[in-house]
């Protein structure tokens, strides 16, 4: 059966897709003895000779999904060597027989559910645009929100790259000059919880990801991983299985009010007045 060179990179735990089509590019990979650098070339792993770094490419390995409760002050990735000053989540994942990847990133003072495997097909699902996968965060965030704030979120925040999708917008509890909230987002862009916050006039303060599609992180103790269960894993495979079935919330139409409160990108509060 043929498959695409970089999908059978990443089905024997070599590296991320992503991770093996720069592989390719760079020339590391041979098919048969010839050094391939195009993407979209199929092999045979029955028949096909591969190597990458010039050895023999291993059959695919058992597909392994791992959920880790990241600490903050840990960089997601299994590159380089741990140090007192930057962990990285290798730290944490010791006796993880497989070789499995993160699929997407916490940032570096971000804790909360990171899921990881070696399940490239499905990861790469998981990230795409299109399947809108939902991730829910615990937020602790400067100030109150007021409700042209929630309704920016709950609509759409225009930042630097362009209109976010709606939100889902749980408020927590208040404390002192602070509050808690939870957000849920149906995009992956870098930093994105944190801009739009800040667009808003609310920078955040604390964040923790309670939630990643059907996954919860529950009461996994911080630091500690643990494998899906296989109910766990079908549902996994089920919210990205079909885009149509977890289409993002469409943008809503607020209509016009004259004096309705409009918050600008640098916090600034103007009123609109009907003509």
């Amino acid at each position: 059966m043929e498959v695409r060179l970089q999908k059978a990179i990443a089905d024997a735990g070599v590296a991320s897709r992503r991770a093996a089509e720069e592989m390719i590019r760079a020339g590391r990979v041979t098919i048969n003895g010839e050094v391939v650098r195009e993407m979209g070339v199929k092999i045979d792993p029955a028949k096909d000779h591969i190597k990458v770094d010039g050895r023999h490419l291993k059959p695919a390995a058992p597909k392994a999904y791992v959920m880790l409760n990241k600490p903050k002050e840990v960089l997601t990735t299994l590159e380089g060597p741990d140090n007192e000053e930057r962990l990285t989540i290798r730290h944490f994942l010791r006796g993880v027989r497989h070789r499995v990847f993160p699929v997407g990133r916490l940032d570096y003072d971000t804790e909360g559910l990171l899921l990881l495997t070696n399940d490239g097909e499905l990861a790469q699902r998981l990230l795409h645009p299109r399947y809108h996968v939902p991730k829910t965060y615990l937020t602790k965030i400067k100030g109150t929100l007021e409700p042209e704030d929630m309704q920016q979120l709950e609509t759409g925040v225009r930042l630097e790259d362009g209109m976010t999708a709606p939100a889902q917008l749980k408020k927590i509890r208040k404390v002192e000059e602070n509050s808690w909230i939870e957000l849920t987002i149906y995009e992956g862009r870098t930093h994105q919880v944190k801009r739009m916050l800040e667009a808003v006039g609310h920078p955040v303060l604390k964040l923790k990801r309670l939630r990643f599609g059907p996954l919860t992180l529950g009461l996994l103790p911080l630091g500690e991983y643990r494998f899906l269960t296989d109910p766990e894993i079908h549902r996994l495979k089920a919210a990205a299985a079909n885009r149509n079935r977890h289409a993002r919330p469409r943008l809503a139409q607020v209509p016009a009010s004259p004096h309705r409160r409009i918050r600008t990108p640098r916090g600034r509060v103007r009123r609109r007045v009907a003509s």
